[in-house]
């Protein structure tokens, strides 16, 4: 197998975007693939004579009725994981918990705030003014103050305990003493102003959050208010990546023949985005038996592989899945790129997705296969679908969904070049990818738009 798309062998999937999506209108305005031909992985072929391109459209055509839906492949993979198989409950500490989903809810363990406490630095006072200023301040986290008496005022600081028979905070800015020492405000005052009353936020006992939130900065912040100094979660699914090929390098320039892993620096982060921990990254050759070792081997939630997904003579996928008696889920999808990405069910509650080996082809099984299915091991909740217009149009495949990177500019998703299989250097620039049905899309047309993990947060905080 050759994972990065070396070019013997390569089917219209693996062609640049110009030679693969180059479609030409009939008389009747139907869309049919360039001439030519090209013997693919799967030993199809597209002729340039008539007979010859009526047999690859049978063969093409036998190969489509294997593969799914691009959209219901999505709904296969989020429904994959059975809920009695889905990770138990664990308690985390605080500094555990972030990007993790709530699977118990948030309830108050106090009331906030507990006490009465100043809003403001300033003064607390005790019926109208002027007030005679105590020598000894309230500072936030001491003992419980003496209470005041009508007249009396107290320095105080913001988050202090209010003295008992305090009637309001009176700002530092919005008063003044008088030469007998006395304190007068400047403006008028309400009574209660610039008091935190307890329990103002919750009460004991009170839902802050329901399960399935997912545990931001902020959440942990209010956890630690109320309380807390671990919560109930869903622990993040456990993942495998096994990058397969002979001819990948782990550093250094390509040379006589053998290229750059690029998954294998890619796929991590990109997992560690849809909530998984990376347990590891292994590098394997094409080995059937060595393939066959690390998947039964791995206690992983999800194992991802990447190439060897074709029925090439080193493309030990299925034969090693039908070895061990795994389920396929799914096999093939009808999207570009990515076409022999697939889903199966290795044992209860242990799941692969087969990646093809492409890294842009990758991407796009990752989108399709692996996020839906960590999403659903993590108990976080499908982002809102939605579309925007394209600025240019773009063309299509005849018969699969295309996904296409795109920049967000304004209310219009822009189409980027060097998007074929093999190519990362237009989903490097983008914020998201398009979803183009089959046939294209023409400009102004609305498409549904996927995010990129670095479009909705920082880099620090979404690959972490």
């Amino acid at each position: 197998m050759t994972p990065h798309g070396a070019r013997q062998g390569l089917d219209a999937e693996d062609l640049d975007v110009e030679e693969a999506l180059a479609l030409v209108k009939d008389g009747n305005g139907s869309a049919r693939p360039p001439g030519g031909s090209r013997p693919d992985r799967r030993g199809s072929a597209a002729s340039p004579s008539a007979g010859a391109a009526d047999a690859g459209h049978r063969e093409a055509g036998e190969q489509r009725h294997h593969a799914t839906a691009w959209s219901e492949a999505r709904t296969i993979a989020a429904r994959a994981a059975r809920p009695g198989a889905r990770p138990a409950p664990v308690s985390v500490g605080l500094g555990d918990a972030l990007g993790l989903v709530l699977a118990a809810p948030l309830t108050a363990l106090t009331d906030l705030p507990s006490f009465d406490t100043s809003a403001m630095d300033g003064w607390a006072v005790a019926g109208p003014g002027p007030w005679h200023v105590r020598e000894e301040g309230v500072l936030a986290g001491s003992s419980a103050p003496a209470p005041l008496a009508d007249g009396e005022a107290v320095r105080i600081a913001t988050g202090a305990r209010i003295p008992l028979d305090t009637t309001a905070v009176l700002r530092s800015e919005h008063g003044r003493t008088d030469d007998g020492g006395r304190l007068h405000p400047t403006r008028e005052m309400q009574h209660g102003q610039d008091i935190r009353p307890r329990g103002q936020e919750c009460r004991t006992g009170d839902q802050l959050l329901l399960t399935g939130a997912v545990v931001t900065p902020a959440v942990l912040g209010l956890a630690a208010a109320a309380g807390y100094d671990t919560v109930t979660v869903v622990p993040r699914p456990r993942v495998e990546v096994l990058v397969l090929g002979d001819e990948l390098l782990a550093e250094g320039r390509p040379h006589d023949g053998l290229i750059r892993d690029a998954l294998g620096p890619m796929l991590p982060p990109w997992l560690r985005s849809q909530g998984a921990e990376v347990i590891a990254v292994r590098r394997l050759r094409d080995d059937a038996k060595a393939l066959l070792k690390a998947i039964t081997s791995s206690d992983a939630d999800l194992i991802v592989t990447t190439g060897g997904t074709a029925s090439g003579p080193v493309d030990h996928v299925h034969p090693t899945l039908r070895r061990i008696d795994a389920e396929l889920l799914v096999d093939g999808v009808k999207v570009r790129p990515g076409h022999p990405m697939l889903l199966a069910r290795v044992a209860e509650g242990q799941h692969l997705v087969g990646l093809p080996g492409n890294p842009l082809a990758a991407v796009s099984g990752l989108l399709t296969l692996a996020e839906p299915l960590l999403r659903t091991l993590a108990s976080r909740g499908a982002p809102e679908p939605y579309t925007l217009p394209l600025r240019e149009s773009v063309q299509g495949h005849p018969h699969d969904t295309r996904l296409i990177p795109v920049v967000l500019r304004g209310d219009h998703a822009v189409p980027l070049h060097y998007n074929g299989p093999a190519m990362l250097r237009g989903i490097a620039a983008a914020d998201a990818l398009a979803v183009v049905p089959p046939g294209g899309a023409r400009a102004g047309q609305e498409a549904e738009v996927l995010d990129l993990p670095w479009t909705t947060a920082g880099i620090g905080a979404c690959f972490t």
